[in-house]
């Protein structure tokens, strides 16, 4: 338990840091924030804010993804944005049976959270580009929807497209990204499935981990989920085991 107390003033301390200048505990302006639900980790990190561009790659990041998905349309006071998603689908993935079974799992109504969960899907990188650069901004205004999370982006430039042209636009879609949440109105997650590693891959890597503010990893061994903490513009990296019995997070993950 000291390991998470410490982490957690660490976590305090460097918000005040980042904020330029000292304040008091009770003039601190309470913000909405994207709870993980998991205690151990919510002790570690506050939440996802606002703002945030995050990528979670690693093992069945998929998974955390649906949590999530489902965890934003919480009330604020139970670490969610009472807010709708929208979730692009780069790799046809998306799974509304284990999103129903997530929803259960926080008593929600499983019809109700499909029904709040906006699907987009692309099939080609030129697809993606057409959706992220001309429509989406739109669409996250429409819907008043403060979560985003595109899974999978990266695999639609590995293949279908000169080399150059993908470097071109992925750059691209990771500014939108960028100006997106800039506004702080958003919470945009990206997810990394692309186990495989080739020059092409860590290129796009390396690209979308650059435009991140918050990257995390995901990493299993035997029945040990690790949660990575890599980078965050306020909070020192650190790592955390998770047993796979453990509910929310760690509980949907594949075998």
């Amino acid at each position: 338990m000291k390991y998470f107390t410490d982490v957690l003033l660490f976590s305090f301390l460097a918000f005040l840091k980042c904020a330029g200048h000292t304040m008091s505990v009770f003039s601190v302006k309470r913000t909405s924030k994207l709870s993980l639900g998991e205690s151990s980790l919510d002790d570690s990190i506050p939440g996802f804010e606002l703002g945030d561009f995050i990528v979670i790659y690693g093992h069945n990041v998929l998974p955390t993804s649906f949590v999530l998905s489902v965890r934003c349309q919480l009330p604020t006071k139970l670490g969610g944005l009472d807010s709708s998603a929208v979730f692009i689908d780069a790799s046809n993935s998306f799974n509304p049976y284990l999103l129903a079974e997530i929803a259960l799992d926080h008593y929600l109504d499983p019809q109700s959270v499909l029904e709040r969960v906006y699907i987009s899907r692309a099939f080609t990188a030129y697809q993606l580009c057409s959706l992220i650069l001309e429509k989406l901004e739109i669409f996250l205004k429409s819907k008043k929807a403060k979560l985003l999370i595109a899974s999978d982006i990266i695999s639609l430039f590995l293949s279908g497209i000169p080399k150059d042209e993908a470097e071109d636009l992925f750059t691209k879609i990771c500014k939108k990204f960028s100006e997106i949440v800039a506004g702080r109105q958003t919470i945009i997650i990206v997810n990394r499935l692309h186990e495989k590693k080739s020059r092409q891959v860590q290129l796009l890597e390396n690209i979308l981990f650059e435009r991140a503010n918050v990257l995390t990893r995901l990493e299993k061994k035997g029945k040990i989920l690790s949660f990575i903490l890599e980078k965050h513009s306020c909070i020192k990296a650190f790592g955390i085991d998770l047993p796979t019995d453990y509910t929310n997070l760690s509980a949907y993950m594949e075998a």
